[in-house]
């Protein structure tokens, strides 16, 4: 198994998931509408995946970074969920940081 292949269930925590990882077992305890939008950082393609559809379900705004990872597995991701009636905008970075400073 890929080394960090449940590196994004800490990510998902973030986000208010009760997920208990143990060796290579992660363990989900479900809420309801537990999701709080925050800032999350992708490490795989099928971890950013997960962290943009929790974002989906979250309450307020998520932000995903290194969503360039998706982009090895999924061809027009945001489209695809847009189309499915997803409100989802991909931001270029170097515009991002420009509007920060």
């Amino acid at each position: 198994m890929f080394e960090a292949r449940l590196k994004h269930a800490q990510e998902l925590v973030k986000m208010g998931a009760n997920i208990d990882v143990e060796n290579n077992t992660a363990t989900i305890h479900g809420r309801h509408n537990c999701f709080v939008g925050t800032t999350v950082m992708a490490s795989d393609l099928r971890g950013c995946a997960s962290l943009v559809l929790a974002g989906l379900a979250a309450r307020g705004k998520t932000t995903v970074e290194h969503i360039e990872y998706v982009d090895r597995g999924y061809e027009n991701f945001e489209q695809k969920l847009s189309w499915l009636g997803a409100e989802i905008h991909r931001i270029d970075d170097e515009k991002e940081k420009h509007n920060r400073n």
